[in-house]
């Protein structure tokens, strides 16, 4: 027996057991994605494939699901049915998945968290709890931290965002005890990482209130550390943070090429909490391999875990934000000017309802009814007028593809002539093309003082006046920048 029309047969009615069995949300997200391939006959065994979209599906199915799929396997097929999985992975000539896994023959066990003993309580002021310099209490109250607007209901998904979204509400619902911990939701500036952190804070509050949920910036965590360590209370701060149940930590890459020490105090932390089967939700706007400048052991960790990468909205997903949008508002707005502004608002979701907000503005103050035309004129001024940051990573990036150079070596202390001036001409355009300090510029051009900077500065403007072939290269490269 070898017939795609029976495995789908089978799997449907597979499928129509346990719908009946789980969360309506989970089967959409575990089961609806999967296909069924083909049903064989094997040794003796009646054997039913099924792709999968990737190893983190294969991973979180063996261990919640392995159960319910082996029974409804066995009541289908008979005591010879077997289940086999085929990743979705590396296609080859004829558009097959080249890697299989076969379904192990045991889930993981539900693991329970040991209690947590606390030392002392602590007194409580005017203002409430303070996080930062509590020691520890009997009962741990604080406040989350957590934005009020940004929930998992009004987080639209869509093929930009639908791993990491899944894995969040996966992890809502059993934190610390699946496999997507750490999760690492990366991804440009603009496309959500806050909003879907914060909202898997708020979810796991709302099916574990006796949770402890905390969401800090990395800058926050940085400085209430260095204010511990001042105070000589870092043992306080440490064993703070090992109490909390999911910790949340916004944008990580600002630690880079800074902050050892808040580094080294972050690797005891996610130790701890990773030891004791504790979440751990950490947002960068690079992927792990991109993250320099932080430790690399840390850089490890975050590999552990699931990584999930943010993409642009697709036109499609852009109108569903805007609808959702003006449904939370309670405005209602033609189709045809929410067409034209997911059409012409392509960046990320932050200008996205940026524009939104201009339009409805305009429209409020000028007692204009919002119209297609009106839509038109404001998008185009939008996207004349708003700003695109130019930071010194885009800069480094810029000119390293312009002379076929990798970033890394820029960055390194080599003195090849071609090196030294590609890091020169960096420095020279990101002091004209960003607004960070002499001292920062230094910093991410190879750990340079500022005083070199000055220097490197110079002698671009030196060769770009006197060297017809260097003011090309400066001129071509000044064009790519601001494109």
């Amino acid at each position: 027996m070898t017939s795609e029309k029976d495995s789908t047969k089978v799997w449907n009615n597979c499928l129509a057991v346990i719908k009946d069995v789980i969360p309506p949300e989970m089967f959409k997200t575990w089961f609806e994605p999967i296909e069924p391939v083909s049903l064989v006959e094997e040794s003796n065994n009646t054997v039913l494939t099924l792709r999968l979209p990737s190893h983190y599906y294969c991973e979180y199915l063996d261990a919640q699901y392995s159960d319910i799929l082996r029974r409804t396997i066995k009541k289908e097929l008979g005591p010879s049915g077997r289940l086999r999985y085929n990743i979705k992975m590396v296609m080859d000539e004829d558009k097959k998945p080249i890697a299989t896994v076969n379904l192990p023959s045991q889930g993981l066990k539900k693991q329970e968290n040991p209690p947590v003993a606390v030392p002392r309580p602590v007194k409580q002021g005017a203002g409430g709890l303070d996080p930062w310099l509590i020691p520890g209490m009997q009962k741990l109250r604080i406040n989350s931290q957590l934005n009020e607007s940004w929930r998992l209901e009004n987080f639209v998904e869509g093929e930009c965002n639908r791993l990491a979204r899944s894995a969040g509400f996966t992890i809502a619902q059993n934190p610390g005890k699946t496999s997507f911990n750490p999760l690492l939701i990366y991804g440009n500036s603009g496309l959500g990482k806050s909003h879907l952190a914060t909202a898997i804070g708020w979810k796991t509050k709302e099916l574990h209130s006796d949770k402890v949920v905390l969401y800090v910036t990395s800058d926050q965590f940085m400085r209430q550390y260095t204010t511990s360590s001042q105070d000589g209370t870092t043992n306080d701060f440490i064993h703070f943070y090992e109490l909390v149940d999911v910790l949340i930590i916004d944008d990580i890459q600002f630690w880079a090429n800074r902050a050892p020490k808040t580094q080294e105090a972050f690797f005891q932390i996610f130790n701890h909490l990773h030891q004791q089967k504790k979440q751990i939700i950490i947002t960068s706007d690079k992927a792990p391999s991109e993250l320099t400048g932080i430790e690399d052991r840390i850089v490890n960790r975050l590999k552990w875990g699931l990584q999930a990468d943010l993409q642009v909205p697709d036109v499609e997903t852009r109108i569903n934000i805007l609808k959702q949008k003006l449904a939370q508002d309670g405005i209602e707005m033609p189709y045809s000017v929410i067409e034209h502004i997911a059409y012409n608002i392509n960046t990320n979701v932050r200008e996205l309802e940026g524009a939104l907000v201009t339009l409805m503005a305009q429209s409020s103050l000028n007692k204009k009814e919002i119209t297609f035309e009106l839509a038109k004129q404001m998008i185009e001024k939008f996207v004349k007028n708003t700003s695109r940051d130019i930071t010194i990573d885009y800069i480094q990036k810029v000119v390293c593809d312009y002379f076929n150079l990798s970033v890394e070596s820029l960055q390194s202390r080599t003195r090849k002539r071609e090196i030294v001036q590609a890091r020169q001409l960096a420095m020279y355009f990101a002091k004209q093309y960003t607004k960070s300090p002499l001292s920062m510029i230094g910093l991410q051009c190879g750990n340079k003082d500022h005083a070199t900077v000055l220097h490197a500065c110079k002698q671009v403007s030196n060769l770009i006046e006197t060297d017809k072939q260097f003011r090309s290269w400066a001129e071509d490269i000044s064009k790519k920048i601001q494109q």
